[in-house]
């Protein structure tokens, strides 16, 4: 038991400190010195979202770049609450923008990649840009992504993506939860070796899309319209890369309660058995026998079969090198403060991880009204 634990350990660090040479490789970007040449199709798809839309509406209106050069499609996926109706309003208020509103056309199992798909078939710009309806995105969102596409001219750009900050310790530990992912998700690209994304700030070439032939091949998995997106754009050689910039990063917000966030992850966790990318296969068995090594040893421990030395050397080897990450992570989210409850969060992660990990294996999972099975 005490090799496996230290083999483990030693693993998990190494990965980590991989990622972290990925994450310092990553160098941040200042996108305002090109013009705005770039056409966008903004993409929402939205369900049952009438207490959100209104930032996001208010974060779209107030976007710095020529009207002329970006439509906002909004893809109404069988809301039964006023959310159409709210569609419908800032449509008649906001006629300078170019705005659209849709209904889903449910043809795969993932009603997301269907409403994209949907609005993609309608979309007339060259590069499509997702966000999620419980978003707000900054007012210099198009004009990073504009000036990034000129300089890199790649064919997908990941964005930044923050919980909005709020009090209590179930905020702060999913913004710290996010800063681990997000730590990781740029590390991944500074390595030349992606494996995660987030499509509330996703950005990829319309024609790149359907030649790779969309969401084909994973449109039974309800989630992923972003990682299998990836997947596909990096099997055909296609350019992609991360947009390090702080004028770029999308807010979202977080979860209200245990519940709804144990829902989410798990939906997050049960696309993962679909992965098609190698190292991300890899870094999801370290992270997931990591975490289960430390719930094993913690148990062990209280049960008085293992020796307390043997759960400290795990733990502070975990507890540290998350830090790091996790620190670099947050200032350049400038949120750094919340870093004040790192240390209950690491004590409960493991347990949340695994647990969560467990149950994307066996069972579905209820999201927006609607039950998916595994």
């Amino acid at each position: 038991m005490s090799i496996l634990i230290i083999l483990v350990s030693l693993a998990y660090v190494f990965l980590i400190l991989f990622l972290l040479y990925g994450f310092s490789k990553t160098q941040d970007f200042f996108g305002n010195v090109h013009p705005p040449k770039t056409r966008f199709s903004v993409i929402i798809p939205f369900r049952n979202e009438a207490n959100n839309l209104s930032p996001l509406f208010y974060s779209l209106k107030n976007l710095n770049y020529p009207a002329e050069l970006f439509e906002i499609i909004l893809v109404n996926d069988a809301s039964e609450d006023a959310s159409e109706e709210l569609c419908n309003k800032f449509i008649e208020e906001n006629l300078k923008l170019e705005l659209t509103l849709l209904q889903n056309n449910r043809t795969f199992g993932s009603p997301k990649k269907d409403a994209i798909t949907t609005a993609i078939k309608k979309a007339k710009h060259e590069y499509i840009i997702t966000t999620d309806a419980d978003c707000t995105v900054p007012e210099a969102w198009l004009q990073e992504f504009n000036s990034a596409i000129v300089e890199w001219n790649a064919k997908m750009i990941a964005g930044p993506v923050k919980i909005s900050p709020s009090k209590g310790f179930l905020a702060s530990f999913q913004e710290i939860d996010v800063f681990s992912l997000q730590g990781a998700t740029i590390g991944g690209f500074g390595v030349d070796l992606p494996f995660m994304s987030n499509g509330a700030n996703f950005c990829y070439e319309k024609k790149a899309f359907e030649e790779v032939n969309g969401f084909k091949g994973n449109e039974k998995i309800a989630s992923g319209d972003d990682i299998f997106l990836l997947e596909k754009f990096r099997k055909e050689g296609l350019k992609t890369a991360f947009l390090k910039s702080k004028s770029a990063i999308v807010t979202t917000q977080a979860q209200p309660n245990w519940s709804s966030l144990i829902a989410q992850r798990i939906r997050w966790a049960a696309k993962t058995s679909a992965y098609n990318n190698f190292f991300g296969k890899f870094v999801g068995l370290i992270v997931l026998s990591m975490n289960l090594i430390l719930v094993l040893t913690m148990v062990g421990v209280l049960l008085e079969k293992i020796s307390p030395a043997l759960l400290l050397f795990p733990f502070l080897l975990k507890f540290n090198i998350d830090f790091i990450l996790i620190y670099n992570c947050a200032r350049f989210f400038e949120r750094e403060k919340v870093l004040k409850n790192y240390f209950w969060c690491s004590l409960i992660y493991p347990f949340l991880s695994s647990f969560i990990a467990v149950l994307s294996l066996f069972s579905g999972y209820s999201w927006k009204g609607r039950r998916f099975k595994k």
